[in-house]
């Protein structure tokens, strides 16, 4: 049985290398790709003739150490890019709308930018308690289904400069 071992722990590791791959295909976390790796050192080490005990030792020490040492700094490089698109409440501040029915400090509706209507109340810290039907708002808050707004400042002069 010990020779079949050792005449055979080739392929053995190649299956192991195999599957390890496989599965990080599809968690995409690289603790397979490590694992698979430290599989090569083991398979590398039965090609040159380490006994079959010894390189499940070398296979596992590889592994642990290239999970310990390699894998955290490849994750953060990984995520350092991130997606710069704002999504969710994020997406929602700052933008624009128009009131569709008077908001007030209790309730009112406005169509924002991205074409979404939402219930609105007026922010607290708004000097404006009312804001009539067309004028148009900015959001600074969304409390639950409902978007803080204030009136947006006017971007074009009130009169023309000559």
């Amino acid at each position: 049985m010990l020779e079949f071992l050792d005449s055979y722990a080739w392929i053995f590791w190649l299956g192991l290398i195999l599957l390890f791959i496989v599965i990080e295909m599809l968690t995409l976390e690289f603790t397979f790709l490590m694992i698979a790796i430290g599989s090569l050192g083991g398979l590398i080490a039965g090609a040159l003739g380490v006994p079959w005990y010894y390189q499940i030792v070398i296979a596992a020490v590889l592994s642990l150490l290239l999970l310990l040492t390699l894998r955290p700094p490849l994750l953060r490089r990984l995520k350092r890019g991130g997606d710069p698109a704002k999504s969710n409440v994020d997406a929602l501040l700052g933008l624009e709308g128009l009131v569709l029915d008077q908001v007030t400090s209790t309730a009112g509706h406005v169509k924002l930018a991205n074409g979404d209507t939402w219930t609105a109340r007026v922010s607290p810290a708004a000097d404006i308690r009312d804001l009539p039907r067309g004028e148009r708002v900015l959001v600074t808050a969304i409390d639950g289904a409902t978007a803080i707004v204030v009136p947006a400042g006017r971007t074009e002069p009130k009169e023309p400069i000559a």
